[in-house]
């Protein structure tokens, strides 16, 4: 239980330094934090925690870099749906484009992954919040963009 309550901390403390926009660099952050008694620490660990909250740098009130969350939505939870997280969804002649927020993209191409030549989909590409879909050669891209947007919009998501 003690190390349940640590990680809860970490993830308290964490949070509480990226809404406070004072730390600018992830070696602040591993300095921080290891001041805090917290063991254990690492830019990797640092790397890693700042994707999941969808940290975006940008600068604060002092005019200083420093890492926050993002002002667009909020950090996707394990009851986020996956079209809360979906910030666009376009289409050109050649592919569909979806913009999700940070740290979603790899999810959602995942379950368009899942549905594949049915939905006519090859493949994904996914980056951290944009994801390419790659159609199907006989399909138009419009009948792709419905597919798309019927997952998407699916009652499961």
């Amino acid at each position: 239980m003690l190390k349940k309550n640590k990680c809860l901390d970490l993830d308290r403390v964490f949070k509480k330094l990226l809404e406070d926009e004072c730390i600018g660099s992830q070696s602040d952050f591993v300095e921080h934090l290891t001041q805090q008694g917290f063991e254990h620490i690492n830019q990797s660990k640092i790397s890693r925690m700042l994707t999941s909250y969808g940290a975006v740098r940008k600068r604060n009130a002092r005019m200083e870099m420093v890492y926050s969350l993002p002002a667009e939505r909020g950090v996707p939870t394990a009851k986020t749906t996956l079209k809360s997280s979906v910030l666009s969804v376009e289409y050109n002649q050649w592919m569909v484009v979806i913009h999700t927020v940070p740290g979603a993209a790899p999810l959602i191409a995942r379950l368009l992954d899942s549905c594949g030549r049915n939905a006519g989909l090859l493949g994904t590409v996914a980056g951290d919040d944009t994801i390419f879909t790659v159609p199907v050669m006989d399909m138009e891209i419009n009948e792709i963009y419905q597919s798309v947007m019927q997952i998407l919009n699916s009652d499961d998501n």
